[in-house]
Formats: structure tokens, sequence, C-alpha cells
């Protein structure tokens, strides 16, 4: 039986592109359009929807699971991935925030392929789910496999230049403010800090916090409270050290003259803040595209993952910058 594959090789295309030009998808030129439709033509090919996703097993449907829907963190990866399956692709999509049921439905496999950024399903579940068969992207962790493409943020590189920016900027007693304890970023972040201020024989004091603003306004207040206070502190998320801010601002201080104070993630009240918070930052939208591209090239093209990091960068604002320096 003559299969899209046979017609994309007679044209000389791509599947996914065969694919867009069978049903009128994507932004592909019509000489190629009309080069595929002939070659369907001439082999006969008369694609049974429903028949080739049965012989699949497949729902043309792509999962994502996430913690929960709420935050800009959150939002702009999905648009990324939106973006990628409303303009380019015929796949639908199915968001999933955490819970019971949900996690059933990526244990089931009810999808073609997911998209994963919910530290609370196991990475035991994951790696014995995927398969060739069920391409997954994880977005929270590092795991080895054909079948997993760990897709993860480059920690290292945006870690190291806002504790090289403290440094510059005279700040030596510093401390560390991490978040959830099951986090690999959260990890990533600390190990890097941790080892930077090492590298310059300087000793870290580091407090648990939960990746909430509560929690780093808790922190805060614990810190305010004794008499052994830092000159600078790492969140090891905006949101922890929007809290912090709060908690400084209830006590009379403010950053950096009291307490400098740098978070992660670059989340969009992050640079309307009074002081504006310093903070390290990356294309979440730019990490959806890629995590969803990825998948759909394996799905359809049975290209194989690329390992890759998704870039960060230092952004210098008021929260930490006591010295002449240029500011977003």
């Amino acid at each position: 039986m003559t299969t899209i594959r046979d017609v994309a090789k007679r044209a000389g295309v791509s599947i996914t592109t065969a694919s867009y030009a069978l049903n009128n998808k994507g932004t592909i030129g019509e000489a190629t359009r009309k080069r595929v439709r002939e070659a369907a033509e001439e082999l006969n090919y008369a694609p049974n929807a429903f028949a080739r996703h049965l012989k699949k097993r497949k729902t043309h449907t792509l999962g994502v699971f996430i913690t929960r829907f709420g935050g800009a963190f959150y939002e702009e990866i999905l648009e990324g991935i939106h973006n990628v399956i409303l303009e380019t692709t015929d796949y639908e999509l199915l968001v999933c925030p955490e819970s019971r049921s949900t996690r059933r439905m990526l244990l089931h496999r009810q999808v073609d392929g997911a998209i994963v950024f919910d530290s609370k399903i196991p990475n035991e579940a994951i790696l014995k789910l995927a398969s060739r068969r069920f391409p997954i992207v994880v977005l929270d962790r590092f795991l080895q496999s054909d079948f997993i493409l760990p897709l993860l943020l480059d920690n290292t590189s945006g870690v190291r230049g806002a504790f090289q920016h403290l440094y510059q900027q005279g700040f030596r007693k510093l401390a560390f403010v991490a978040g959830a304890v099951d986090s690999f970023d959260n990890a990533e972040r600390m190990a890097t800090f941790l080892a930077e201020a090492d590298r310059h024989g300087l000793a870290v004091q580091c407090y648990q916090g939960r990746f909430t603003e509560q929690s780093g306004y808790e922190v805060a207040t614990h810190i305010l409270q004794t008499n052994n206070c830092p000159e600078a502190v790492f969140c090891a998320n905006d949101q922890m050290a929007i809290g912090f801010l709060r908690a400084m601002h209830v006590h009379g201080l403010r950053a950096p003259e009291a307490i400098a104070v740098v978070g992660f993630d670059d989340i969009p009240l992050s640079r309307y803040m009074q002081p504006s918070l310093s903070t390290v930052g990356a294309s979440r939208f730019e990490w959806g595209t890629l995590a969803v591209q990825q998948l759909i090239n394996l799905l359809d093209d049975e290209k194989p993952f690329q390992l890759q990091r998704i870039p960060t960068h230092f952004i210098p604002r008021q929260s930490s910058t006591l010295k002449s320096e240029s500011l977003d």
C-alpha cells in the first residue's frame, strides 16, 4: 500500500512537507505543493486519516505536562509551543497541569509525544515510557535516552554572569536562597554559585526557599532579624527575589544599598519594580519553540533529538548595581 513516505520520496521532499502540501498546511511554495500532489496522483495515494492513525496508534495530538498554568514563566513557553503547532503543523495541543488524571494520560500514552515540565512525574516513569513511537522532551531534568531530549537552560553561564557582576560591584559577604529541593535547575544554579564563590575564596550562607514569593519574604524576614546580614543575595528565581525585596521594604531597607538582590528568570514584573530587579534571562518563547520542533521532527521525519542548552544572560538592573554599569 502506498504511504505518504512513498509520496515524499517521489517528490523529493520531507514527510512533513508532503503532509503540509496534501493538507494545505504551512507556508509551502506552490511549485513544491504541485510536485507533491502530482507524486500522490502518480502513486494513486489516497490518505485515510482514521486508518493511518489507527495503524500507527496515533492521535495526532501532543501533550504538554506542566506544574501549573499560571504565571508568565509558563505562559511564554506555552506560547512558543502553540505558535509552532498553529503555524506549521496539523497537530493538536493538549496542555495538562499537575493532577492524577493528567499523569494517567501520560502513562497510558494518550498522545503521540510529550513535553514534560512537572518534577512530580518520576524519572523512572519517563524512562520507561519513552520510545520511538512515544518520544518525550523534558524541560526540568537531565535524562539520557535515544527518545528523551533534556532541553534545559544554560544555568551555569547565567549564574556565572550574575556572580561576576556581584563580585565586580565589591560584594564579598554573599547568601544564596535555594528553590524547591527536587528542582534540577535549582541544584545547578546553587552548585554553580557556590563553585564560583569557592574559586574566589568566599563563603556563602545558604537558605532554603520554595520558588514562591512568600518563601523569599520569609527567608528575608529571618535574615533581617539577625545581626549577620549579607551584602548581596542571589535567589534561585525571580519570585523569591521579589519576596525578598518586599521584606526589605517592610523593614525600611532598599536594595542595593542595604543588600543587593539578584533573581533568575526575568519575569515581566522584574523590570518594572522599584528598584528594578537584576536577574538572569532566557527566551522562554524560544525554549517552547525548540521543544516542539524537535518533537515533531522525530515523530514525522525520524530526525534524532539534538542535545542543546537554551542560552542565558545576566541582566544588571537597580537592585544590585552600586557602581556605574549599563542597565537594562
